[in-house]
């Protein structure tokens, strides 16, 4: 502990105005009778992620809802905490927040500081490091619900390091710009994926370039020669109406291989290694290119033993029980050369000779491929798809020429090296964020006690 620096309690930093430590509604208080479209939107667990504040997935009350429960509403600067269910959830409502007030849910408490004595933001990351996270769960009780026993009086008496105010802005401005920074590099890449999701829909969906074609217009957004690989015309099929020269196909046309992932029994917590060949689950198909970190491993002797569930670059995944429809593709650039799918999904490998991998992935994340590939679907139990390998391979759609899907594929590959580059670069800071955070709270950096001044020079050098 620095000389300077001094240990008080929650209670001691807490604002002075009414309710300034307070937990949320009861849950007879907030029923789904009372949301509306929009108004107060109401903070869940799902608006506290893994990094400062998630601003939107909002379900709203109106203003007179919000006004009856006055103790439970934050405001910017607040901090807010799950007391009960997926605990450790720390977020800290951002100053330029999208709304003017909130109101925490009946699993969160929240926290105004007094902006005299702490910067919010220092709060909220001593709450996000290790220390932090054991003061916050110290009286968790797991008798049912994960639960924070008596959680008010537990959050007042958690006791906090806290440096003088000036170094505590220095210490969130440090932290907070790496976070400004991986939120920044999240925003480009939902822009790239946005772009690349609208030349999909352009091109393969609503035929924008065919129909300007057959107008006598040039198509808008590309190149003479790009404009000249698309025909002028339509034809009819069993799908509608669709560019001449283009067909009708199934996936059984164009697959290379199409397989389950393990049973249950052959991947279990007893199997993981610390370091082997990566397990794909749920939580990394959730974007277009594999989210290509957090694994469990399995040894490569159990790998060969489970060879049908192998997977490599270029490979389409799917999940076929429990959070259905998810789809994504295993790009050039991943991390690893193979991986073992879960239990719970299914792959496409694609005869790349026949058709794009990408092209497959966005017309299986399109509305009409999610509407295809689900509508073999049992609600009975966990929800799953019936027979997904010989499902899937009866899939018709329509396939373009083989020149359209090069020209598609050099665009799209162009935005997800962009997208790769800035998910590795999201990937270091978050890295390096996590060392810097328990030293900067502790009053440490590195090594030996080095003036937090100096912390500025070396997270500057990173960013």
């Amino acid at each position: 502990m620095i000389d300077d620096w001094s240990n008080v309690t929650v209670e001691e930093i807490k604002s002075s105005k009414p309710h300034a430590i307070a937990m949320g509604p009861f849950g007879s208080d907030i029923k789904s009778d009372n949301f509306v479209s929009f108004g107060v939107p109401i903070i869940r667990g799902v608006n506290l992620g893994t990094e400062r504040f998630k601003d939107d997935d909002f379900v709203f009350l109106t203003d007179q809802k919000a006004d009856e429960l006055h103790s439970a509403n934050a405001y910017p600067g607040d901090i807010i905490f799950t007391h009960r269910g997926t605990l450790g959830q720390v977020g800290i409502i951002p100053h330029n927040a999208r709304y003017p007030r909130y109101v925490v849910s009946q699993s969160q408490m929240k926290l105004s500081c007094d902006l005299k004595k702490v910067d919010p933001l220092f709060v909220f990351y001593y709450f996000r490091s290790l220390s932090g996270q054991q003061a916050l769960l110290a009286n968790t009780s797991t008798t049912g619900v994960p639960a924070i026993a008596r959680p008010l009086t537990s959050l007042k008496s958690i006791l906090l390091p806290l440096p003088p105010i000036s170094e505590q802005y220095v210490i969130a401005h440090i932290l907070g710009a790496f976070d400004d920074k991986i939120e920044l590099n999240r925003q480009m890449n939902e822009t790239l994926e946005a772009i690349a999701r609208a030349i999909f829909k352009s091109w393969f969906v609503d035929f924008d370039p065919v129909k300007a074609k057959a107008e006598g217009r040039k198509p808008e957004g590309m190149d003479d020669a790009t404009a000249a690989l698309f025909p002028s015309n339509f034809t009819e099929s069993s799908l509608g109406l669709i560019p001449e020269g283009w067909e009708v196909t199934t996936v059984e046309e164009i697959a290379q291989q199409v397989a389950m992932g393990p049973f249950g029994s052959d991947i279990k917590v007893s199997t993981f290694v610390s370091e082997g060949i990566p397990v794909i689950s749920g939580r990394h198909l959730k974007d277009v290119m594999l989210t290509d970190n957090e694994f469990n491993f399995v040894t490569e002797e159990h790998a060969e033993k489970l060879k049908k569930a192998n997977v490599k670059r270029g490979d389409v995944i799917f999940t076929h029980a429990g959070n259905i429809g998810h789809v994504s593709y295993i790009p050039e650039g991943s991390k690893f050369e193979r991986y073992i799918l879960s239990q719970r999904q299914f792959y496409l490998r694609c005869n790349e000779q026949k058709i794009s991998p990408l092209f497959m992935v966005y017309f299986f994340r399109s509305p009409e491929g999610q509407h295809r590939l689900l509508a073999n679907t049992s609600q009975t139990g966990v929800p799953s798809i019936a027979r997904p390998v010989s499902y899937l391979r009866t899939i018709t759609f329509i396939k373009p020429p083989r020149k359209i899907l090069k020209e598609f594929d050099k665009i799209i590959l162009s935005l997800h090296r962009k997208i790769l580059t800035n998910s590795k670069e999201v990937n270091n800071l978050s890295e390096l964020r996590d060392l810097l955070l328990p030293r900067l709270i502790s009053g440490k950096l590195l090594v030996g006690e080095i003036k937090v001044k100096d912390a500025e020079k070396y997270a500057e050098a990173h960013l």
